[in-house]
């Protein structure tokens, strides 16, 4: 019995629908085969509605192999193609959408399933999902083929079929390169020139200009981080090393970020891991002192990335050719860090990052590669303090309480100083403390830390509060959610320009706040700080993902506010530091337990705070 008799009210024998409401299983498969086999040589009118139809179930039963069975993927393939050579047929009808939806089943079904990716690539989806990549259609286009490509290149079994195709990867480098330019010229710079059927899968035909805008800046994103996930596949190979490790490629990855629309992708540093993890990758990233300076930045983080970053710095200390190019550069980086006990997966990674540093500086005790004095002082000084750790579990209680009360006299006389407008001796006076008080009174040396690093942002020194914020957040407990630090550091990035590192240490800060306990915080834990808020919004401008691409295209002028392209107001406010009210310190005090003694410092830190504040406004 014909489709059409068992379903009259359809106008349409034999399409899609009808068939999946067959009741008889050899009946279904039968005609889902034969509707496959035939739908790439067929012109009739409505082809996008079961091509929809199909998209949808890809997304949401991805490992279900009945239409690999039946012969999707040729099916897709040749749809692709058709849209490829037939510009007509393309235009026609709603087929504007169908190579689209073509690329993103094969994508889909490919993501989880080997066998499936196997399948695919026999059926020879390759060929057609290039020509998308070169940009044969559009920008949206080569997003879905990246992504599908992308899915078979992390399968050993089909990755050599991708690489056989040399051109993939040149072109994923470019697009990796010019995906968020591409994105903004084509599309966003002018609203009222976008494709309608672009507007209608961005927003599904749900939101207008506002959300198509948003929705614009993650597909971007998206395509960037996707086109490094298949760089990443080849990376794995070091025949493919040396194309991937151009100069002009490197020294741009670190900037490669994904934005807050896509956080969670590993993104440029990913790739750097992978190819720091390689001999032949590490000589060419050393090379690139920027590329070294961004991933001290990201492993002084406190974000995802940060482990990535760690990794990518001991690989390239540990690798003789490359220590001495990194060393004066990873070295303060890293012993900032020294006192992280676990980062994730990471277990004594304090421990791990000492003894690559005290490795390289045996290594390198002779010959022409010398490492600087101050390098080796530093590395005494963090053993010096674990020895002192040591021997302070030896040490009898009272001669221990004896240090704590004089590391509190001193940290006392240097909040006075402080309260007195002498940021220089207070800062003297917290390094004295740090030095008497006891390594195992962790909560008084995140305090001293942080402190000595507000007087570094009021003496304008950017780089030695960021090292004293990032040493405090190593220290606190949990590691890295320390907020005052935090809102330190954001402040020392903001003095360096460096947008994206304040940008995240700020929004860390905000959700520390909403997150505190502190009684002062009750009454408003739903309030964002109000000078927190302005730094984020000045930080958003600064590190959106089209800032440079608006800038080369006359979007925003580079001199001028980056809020003019971003539809956010000016910021010329002061930037400010937060007081105890404001901030809060997770509703502990933040001292050594069962020390009573450090409980007469209650509200020091406010005033220190109150008092910088101050001092910004004069």
């Amino acid at each position: 019995m014909s489709m059409d008799k068992l379903i009259p009210d359809c106008p349409y024998p034999g399409c899609f629908f009808c068939v999946m409401k067959e009741g008889n299983p050899n009946k279904r498969r039968t005609s889902i085969m034969k509707f496959f086999r035939e739908l790439p040589s067929q012109d009739d009118d409505g082809q996008v509605l079961p091509i929809s139809g199909l998209w949808n179930t890809a997304m949401a039963h991805p490992n279900d192999p009945e239409f690999i069975e039946l012969g999707i993927f040729e099916c897709m393939a040749a749809l692709i193609w058709k849209g490829l050579k037939n510009r007509r047929w393309l235009a026609h009808d709603q087929n504007i959408y169908i190579p689209y939806y073509a690329a993103h089943i094969i994508g889909s079904y490919t993501m989880n399933m080997e066998d499936f990716a196997e399948t695919a690539v026999n059926a020879g989806v390759i060929p057609p999902l290039v020509e998308l990549l070169r940009g044969r259609l559009t920008w949206v286009e080569q997003r879905v083929a990246v992504r599908a490509l992308g899915h078979l290149a992390t399968y050993a079994s089909t990755f050599p079929a991708v690489a056989s195709h040399g051109e993939i990867l040149e072109l994923c480098i470019q697009l990796a390169m010019s995906s968020l330019e591409i994105v903004y010229s084509h599309f966003y710079q002018y609203a009222d020139r976008r494709l309608s059927y672009h507007c209608d899968l961005l927003t599904r035909g749900m939101g207008g200009v506002e959300m198509e805008s948003r929705k614009a800046e993650e597909w971007a994103s998206q395509l960037q981080c996707w086109s490094l996930q298949l760089i990443n596949c080849f990376a794995f190979k070091p025949e493919f090393i040396s194309t991937i490790c151009n100069p002009e490629f490197l020294v741009k990855l670190p900037g490669m970020w994904g934005g807050l629309v896509n956080e969670n992708s590993p993104a440029g540093i990913g790739l750097l891991r992978t190819i720091c993890h390689h001999k032949f990758g590490r000589g060419p990233v050393s090379s690139c002192p920027g590329v070294v300076e961004a991933l001290c930045n990201i492993a002084r983080s406190s974000d995802d990335w940060q482990y990535m970053a760690i990794d990518c710095l001991l690989w390239l200390l540990q690798d003789p050719n490359t220590c001495h190019k990194v060393i004066e550069k990873a070295a303060p980086a890293l012993l900032d860090l020294a006192e992280i006990s676990t980062l994730g997966d990471h277990k004594k990674l304090g421990d791990s990052i000492l003894n690559v540093l005290q490795e390289c500086i045996q290594s390198h005790a002779t010959g022409r590669h010398s490492i600087s004095n101050r390098i080796k002082e530093d590395v005494e000084e963090i053993l010096h303090s674990r020895e002192r750790f040591k021997w302070e579990k030896s040490m009898p209680k009272e001669d221990l309480h004896i240090k704590q009360a004089a590391a509190l006299v001193v940290k006392l006389e240097g909040n006075s100083l402080f309260s007195a407008g002498n940021i220089s001796g207070a800062a003297s006076k917290y390094s004295e403390a740090l030095a008497l008080c006891p390594v195992r009174s962790k909560k008084e040396r995140v305090v001293l830390y942080s402190n000595r690093a507000q007087c570094y942002l009021l003496l304008q020194q950017p780089l030695n509060a960021i090292s004293d914020a990032t040493r405090a957040l190593c220290l606190h407990n949990p590691v890295n959610r320390h907020a005052k630090s935090l809102w330190r550091r954001a402040q020392a990035y903001d003095m360096l320009g460096l947008a994206k590192e304040s940008l995240l240490d700020a929004i860390l800060f905000i959700n520390e706040c909403s997150q505190s306990t502190d009684p002062d915080l009750s009454s408003r834990q739903n309030k964002v700080p109000d000078y927190a808020e302005r730094l984020v919004k000045k930080q958003m401008r600064a590190a959106w993902l089209f800032r440079e691409a608006a800038i080369k295209h006359g979007g925003i002028d580079c001199e001028a506010d980056v809020g003019d392209g971003y539809g956010q107001g000016t910021d010329d406010s002061e930037w400010e530091t937060a007081s105890e009210s404001d901030v809060g310190n997770d509703g502990r005090k933040e001292i050594s337990n069962n020390d009573d003694e450090w409980n007469n410092d209650e509200g020091i830190a406010d005033k220190i705070d109150k008092h910088s504040t101050r001092e910004m406004k004069r």
